[in-house]
């Protein structure tokens, strides 16, 4: 399989003498070596025409083959790369806001390091207004937020989108009632994130839009300190959707309800970086990570 690469070149060439230059080596020679693996494979990798060749079927196949042997051949050098005792560990910043913090953050580095075990990564956390100028001043390379950012010399990717959700503990009266209303907040005893955050912000206004006083007992920056209390006290909360994995509730014998208003509270969870991270080859590996995650989980 040694001619592998220069099969792939003719190919993606569609001509003997193209694929010669661009090898630098004579076409008699490069004309041998794909006869040898012609004869090598067993089969007719080209049809030829005159001066023309036409692939088979058998050549597109092996082809396709080529194509995944060079991405593998890549992706090994990149992780070797990592371990090079001569080149300083690569490094990434990641500033991120306490609700992606705890539910997003987890999930992407954990898919990230599975190809770059070596990578130095480190979180800065605060609001998303906190994080908007460390990214814009690359205190941190990438902003992961829930919300979507509109800001000068910013670029923003959308990951997902997500609202909030009622969480109710077990035995909570509201569990067997057939359908839920907004107007069931009314002085519903409840634990919910503390005052400036994003999701806070939503319920806020969410609150006010219809006249709704709930109980609040109290306010927490922690999503798992939430989680604890929630059962511990037999209180309500509302937290995002994408925070609620079953075995998290099975664990907690926590309960999902749904409210039609709470769908008003859409926020969209989004990456935020500078023109500059394109530039930073661990960032960007990151974001690309980041985008195909998310693109298979709605496929």
């Amino acid at each position: 399989m040694e001619h592998l690469d220069i099969f792939a070149s003719v190919v993606e060439l569609e001509s003997l003498n193209k694929a010669s230059q661009a090898l630098n080596i004579s076409q008699p020679a490069l004309s041998r070596k794909i006869m040898r693996l012609e004869e090598e494979l067993g089969v007719d990798l080209f049809l030829r025409r005159g001066k023309r060749l036409e692939i088979t079927r058998a050549g597109q196949i092996l082809y396709e083959y080529a194509l995944e042997q060079r991405h593998s051949e890549r992706k090994l050098f990149r992780q070797l790369e990592e371990f090079k005792s001569d080149s300083k560990p690569a490094s990434i910043i990641i500033g991120a806001s306490l609700t992606t913090l705890q539910s997003t953050l987890p999930d992407l580095i954990t898919i990230y390091t599975k190809d770059y075990p070596k990578i130095d990564i480190k979180a800065v956390t605060g609001k998303t207004h906190e994080i908007v100028p460390m990214v814009k001043e690359r205190k941190v390379d990438i902003g992961l937020v829930a919300s979507k950012i509109e800001h000068p010399g910013l670029k923003c990717i959308p990951l997902f989108d997500d609202h909030l959700c009622l969480v109710l503990p077990l035995g909570h009266p509201l569990i067997d009632k057939a359908s839920l209303e907004i107007d069931d907040l009314q002085e519903l005893p409840m634990i919910l994130f503390s005052r400036g955050t994003w999701y806070r912000i939503l319920m806020d206004e969410l609150f006010h839009r219809y006249n709704i006083h709930p109980d609040v007992k109290m306010e927490i920056d922690s999503f798992e300190a939430i989680i604890r209390l929630v059962s511990t006290c037999h209180t309500a909360t509302l937290l995002p959707e994408s925070y609620l994995r079953r075995s998290l509730m099975k664990d907690n014998e926590l309960f999902i309800r749904f409210i039609p208003a709470l769908e008003q509270t859409t926020r969209t969870t989004s990456l935020l970086f500078t023109e500059e991270a394109v530039h930073h080859p661990s960032a960007q590996r990151f974001i690309e990570k980041a985008r195909q995650y998310f693109n298979r989980l709605e496929d």
